[in-house]
């Protein structure tokens, strides 16, 4: 918690942060919908447009929004270009196009690769940077970067990623930005989904987490509508709790992290041994990948049904333990693991049920949710985009505001 009292301009710069808010989420808006949205007055609102318009960081546009009443016209955040959304593993690519406030300009697209070094990474970004700059050459172009694994995004560094042959940590946005000449901005790929969650769904709470289960299993918190990173950057390693501290070793060097039992990579690992276990099933050349699991999950297949329904419960009792350490009682679930579909679900649920923060209530309006997201891929990826909204709160505006308190 600061140490400084709550002066006029920090007010004024946080009232102008929901201002800003409103904006990126509405796209444009009318000042009467500003001031209905933030609830503050319509001349406080006005004054606020006005700094704001003054500051470059809105347009404003003759055209009405409403069909009754004065014509004050609508407002719009300022755009400084368009923002490819990309996120990066070692095998796939993910891409969007999109315009200044994150509206998609193109569809998802999606590239299978293979990239064995973090030169050929560093190659792999440049070329689709100049692919998209094609699009609109006159219109300036940044980069919001989603990369798998453990980033520092304060340093544009990617410490680990886990799919990747290498091991040392790579320097992207440095680098990139010295290359291509432009901004860069980057973070992991549960930060996207939590931004995604944020931004693009209106329902969402103050306080939530996503959690990814995928290859692996991550997870971000929002706290307070505010992302949650930890000083070292590895806030969220929700799949390195320890489940079972005899099962197998994980990357991480531990034994028996959730990963080793619940993650993709695992479940199709021990599918591959229990095939070779069983020679007469006449499945011992069946490429085991994501797609042949969820197909013999849902069609019975008994041994693939227990070790599925075994690895639902390690997420659940994670989670259990997850709510009762911070009570963030919305939980999104992304991944392909979703796939495995409601018997996978309500397993997870039955973990949770008894919660005792729900006060074994779960007809109440703040017991635990836990669902599977809802936002489409395209959506996902875009996600990452809202760096630069997160960019001008924290860089632009409060930073203002804090220095004048100090």
């Amino acid at each position: 918690m600061s140490l400084f009292g709550i002066n006029n301009q920090f007010m004024r710069s946080h009232n102008k942060s929901v201002i800003i808010s409103h904006l990126y989420r509405e796209k444009t808006a009318s000042k009467s919908s500003l001031a209905r949205l933030s609830q503050l007055s319509i001349p406080a609102v006005s004054n606020i447009l006005d700094e704001l318009l003054a500051e470059g960081y809105l347009n404003r546009s003759a055209v009405n929004l409403h069909t009754r009443g004065n014509n004050s016209g609508s407002y719009q955040i300022a755009t400084r270009g368009n923002i490819l959304c990309l996120n990066i593993s070692p095998f796939l690519i993910e891409s969007v196009l999109t315009d200044g406030l994150v509206r998609p300009l193109q569809p998802l697209q999606r590239l299978k690769t293979e990239i064995m070094t973090p030169q050929q990474l560093q190659q792999e970004i440049e070329r689709q940077y100049h692919s998209y700059r094609q699009y609109d050459p006159q219109t300036p172009l940044r980069i919001a970067l989603s990369v798998h694994g453990q980033v520092n995004p304060r340093t544009g560094v990617s410490e680990r990623m886990p799919q990747a042959v290498w091991h040392e940590p790579v320097e992207l946005r440095y680098l990139l930005e010295e290359k291509l000449g432009t901004r860069l901005l980057l973070d992991n790929d549960c930060v996207m989904l939590a931004l995604a969650e944020k931004w693009q769904n209106p329902a969402s709470a103050n306080d939530f987490c996503v959690i990814n289960v995928d290859y692996g299993i991550g997870s971000s918190f929002v706290i307070d509508r505010e992302i949650y990173r930890g000083n070292l950057f590895g806030s969220g390693q929700i799949g390195h709790t320890i489940i079972d501290p005899d099962g197998a070793t994980c990357p991480c060097g531990r034994y028996g992290c959730l990963e080793t039992i619940a993650s993709l990579s695992s479940l199709k690992k021990r599918a591959r041994m229990q095939l070779k276990m069983t020679p007469d099933s006449g499945l011992e050349n069946t490429p085991i990948d994501t797609a042949w699991l969820i197909s013999e999950y849902h069609g019975g297949n008994p041994e693939i049904r227990l070790m599925v329904n075994n690895a639902a419960r390690a997420v659940g009792l994670s989670l259990y333990n997850f709510l009762n350490v911070l009570n963030i009682n919305h939980i999104y679930l992304y991944g392909r693991s979703c796939k495995f579909g409601a018997d996978w679900l309500n397993i997870i649920h039955e973990q949770t049920h008894y919660n005792p923060f729900d006060g074994g209530n779960t007809t109440r309006e703040n017991a635990t949710q836990i669902v599977v997201g809802g936002l489409t891929r395209q959506q996902q990826v875009m996600g990452i985009g809202f760096l630069y909204a997160e960019d001008i709160l924290k860089n632009g505006l409060f930073q203002k505001a804090e220095t004048a308190a100090k």
